[in-house]
């Protein structure tokens, strides 16, 4: 019999139907000469000071640095996780095969490789290896099981990070809790990730709450529906970009005002150059979440349950990645994924009619490690019970991957200086008018004023 352990229960009845495995029992499915199982996320975890020896369980500052000699592993204390442990244990020790269905990631295979290290089965172990959960990709991937040693290096990555979290977690909150707690009962917890987090956000309120606003004024005009401001004359000082044209004294500003004030307004020059603007890369994870921050205030940890959500309804890839690109053998399975996509026809018929643009910026293998840029599978998502916020995710994902896949049109941005041609009236470019522009006196004074006193 062969044992398949995935890292869900939803995963693993998907696993178990495409493989045949009908017949529900308590904690796993089973038939077709298969039992899929699985676990409940992390079932073991790394033991605490107090397991390796009685000395350290009390809290004080002769005990440190605690550093286990070898680390050990342990069951999470739960009923329902020692249980189902209980059915996974039994199943393995008895199993023919072991196939490792847990999320193909560093977190995935730590959580998997615990497991079976506390069963302690008997048995070749295969690594089942996917981008996403649809049918397809679960057939072919048990198509091409490998050998689980050749995913040792990514375990012992996982392993080193989990050590090291627990000795940093471990010493360094004892440390401080013990030298600087204010209450007997406080305690100051470091973190590898938290702490540093914590000390930007701290950082970042210091500079606010020390911030002094500062006046300042400028010289602007309103000319046809056009706002010309005053930026100074070095040019190259890009260090103030944003402060050029700022005078910080109103009296300065009042006499730099009088100078120009029955002074003749005309445009001198306009520039125009061609430029193209590529559109954004693909998504992975961090630029995600930056994303839906932005445009819908999700928090990272919405935002990673929204995106795991749709991985699982097998709409989206696989989505804890940290590449923005795609390996070359996707490119063949694109219009197969566009044409999933039914509530994008529009954007999608002007693409199929041509063949795809395979641009190195999106089609690399040699950026690709475990896994991919996150895209749509090609499911389609209009018959998908999907919330609000997923739905709002996925669009994000769809057009971003439709996007990259169009050629981008050009953006014609006017910039820089152009002298204008002998015999060319000033003003003529960007719909300026065949004429020069003469405005003095009061005409000047209505249209060019002193800007009101800002704070920067």
């Amino acid at each position: 019999m062969i044992v398949c352990i995935a890292e869900k229960p939803s995963v693993g009845r998907d696993i178990a139907r495409i493989l045949g495995a009908t017949v529900s029992h308590d904690g796993y499915m089973e038939g077709n000469g298969y039992q899929v199982t699985w676990t409940f996320g992390h079932l073991c975890t790394l033991k605490e000071p107090q397991d390796y020896t009685p000395a350290w369980k009390s809290w004080s500052l002769a005990s440190l640095p605690m550093i286990p000699q070898p680390f050990g592993i342990k069951l999470i204390a739960n009923p329902t996780y020692e249980k189902q442990f209980a059915t996974i244990e039994r199943l393995m020790q008895a199993a023919d095969g072991i196939v490792n269905c847990g999320d193909a990631g560093q977190e995935g295979e730590l959580i998997q490789r615990w497991v079976m290290q506390k069963a302690q089965p008997h048995c070749p172990v295969q690594r089942l290896w996917i981008n996403s959960m649809t049918d397809e990709a679960i057939r072919e991937g048990f198509a091409n099981l490998k050998p689980q040693e050749e995913y040792q290096s990514l375990y012992e990555a996982g392993l080193c990070r989990a050590i090291g979290d627990w000795l940093l977690g471990m010493n360094a909150t004892r440390l401080y809790t013990l030298r600087y707690r204010q209450q007997q009962k406080q305690v100051l917890s470091i973190g590898r990730v938290q702490t540093p987090t914590l000390a930007m956000i701290v950082r970042r309120q210091q500079e606010i709450q020390n911030f002094t606003p500062e006046q300042y004024w400028v010289l602007s005009t309103l000319y046809r529906e056009t706002l010309f401001t005053l930026r100074g004359d070095d040019e190259n000082d890009n260090e103030n970009e944003g402060k050029k044209g700022r005078i910080t004294s109103e009296e300065e500003a009042k006499k730099a005002f009088a100078l120009i004030k029955d002074r003749p307004f005309e445009v001198t020059s306009v520039a125009k150059k061609n430029g193209t603007e590529a559109p954004p890369r693909l998504f992975d994870l961090t630029s995600l979440q930056v994303e839906c921050n932005k445009k819908f205030s999700f928090s990272a940890e919405e935002t990673l349950k929204y995106i795991q959500s749709l991985y699982e309804k097998k709409f989206t890839t696989y989505p804890r990645v940290d590449t923005t690109f795609l390996p070359d053998d996707v490119y063949p399975k694109c219009p197969g994924i566009l044409q999933g996509l039914l509530p994008y026809q529009p954007l999608i018929v002007p693409l199929m009619g041509t063949k795809l643009k395979k641009s190195k910026k999106v089609f690399d293998s040699s950026k690709v490690t475990d896994h991919h840029a996150i895209i749509p599978t090609g499911v389609n998502p209009s018959g998908g019970d999907l919330t609000y916020n997923e739905k709002r995710v996925f669009d994000l994902i769809a057009r971003r991957v439709l996007s990259r896949l169009q050629i981008c049109p050009d953006h014609r941005p006017r910039t820089g200086h152009r002298r204008p041609r002998r015999g060319e009236d000033k003003g003529r470019e960007a719909g300026f008018p065949r004429q020069r522009q003469t405005d003095t006196g009061t005409g000047l004074a209505r249209r060019l004023r002193l800007g009101a006193p800002g704070q920067g």
